[in-house]
């Protein structure tokens, strides 16, 4: 997981002292000082079916960003899938984590807003 999101993905892994098992990756300066992270935890986990509730984390980016991303995905065989929100001008490239975990990169542009 952490590969993903660090050499996929490209998320700023930090450093510091903190428990064996946990990886901290910075997402964005977050509020007051404290940086908005996205916490990997590796634990134990029972077998069976999956217990997340969780639809899809999406992390905003640019849309040359956006670009370059689906160019790397592309040229290293990354699956994904684009999906278009006109209604709002958004642009959303999916992929999956190792965990099955659906990872959405979504952009901006005015021209993709329809009205």
């Amino acid at each position: 997981m952490g590969a993903f999101y660090g050499d996929v993905l490209g998320l700023e892994r930090l450093q510091g002292n903190h428990r064996a098992g946990i990886v901290f990756f910075r997402i964005a300066p977050g509020v007051a000082g404290h940086t908005a992270v996205l916490a990997l935890f590796h634990e134990p986990v029972a077998a069976g079916p999956p217990r997340s509730r969780l639809h899809h984390l999406a992390l905003g980016m640019t849309r040359s960003d956006q670009e370059a991303a689906i160019a790397w995905f592309a040229a290293e065989g990354v699956a994904y899938r684009l999906q278009s929100f006109d209604w709002i001008g958004w642009r959303g490239v999916f992929v999956d984590d190792p965990e099955g975990n659906t990872v959405e990169l979504v952009a901006y542009d005015d021209t993709w807003r329809s009205g």
